[in-house]
């Protein structure tokens, strides 16, 4: 099982090199617990994640990578990991006003 995203600035055309995203796993007992923190690559992405099965969510900090210009200074996707032998992938599309996600590939 790996976990993946990649991130596009759709407003510059090009992907967000350094956007700090962090994974979080949902505990039942004390709320979401951090797994795992980074910055994207210089092609926007992040691989070599293995958080295992249950329920995640990337957090995106919009705010640190595009300034006064975030109307949303963080974004949220959370997902859930049913089968551990398949890869998730989980990109997002960015631009100062807007934002879309989906499941990849």
């Amino acid at each position: 099982m790996s976990l993946s995203t990649h991130v596009l600035d759709a407003a510059r055309g090009r992907p967000a090199a350094g956007l700090a995203v962090r994974l979080d796993r949902w505990d039942g007992r004390d709320g979401w617990q951090p797994v795992a923190a980074t910055r994207t690559n210089d092609d926007g992405r992040v691989t070599g994640w293995d958080p295992g099965p249950g329920t995640h969510r990337l957090v995106f900090d919009t705010a640190g990578y595009l300034g006064e210009d975030a109307f949303y200074p963080e974004v949220a996707v959370t997902f859930r990991i049913d089968d551990p032998a398949e890869h998730y992938h989980v990109p997002l599309l960015l631009s100062p006003f807007a934002y879309s996600t989906y499941r990849g590939s």
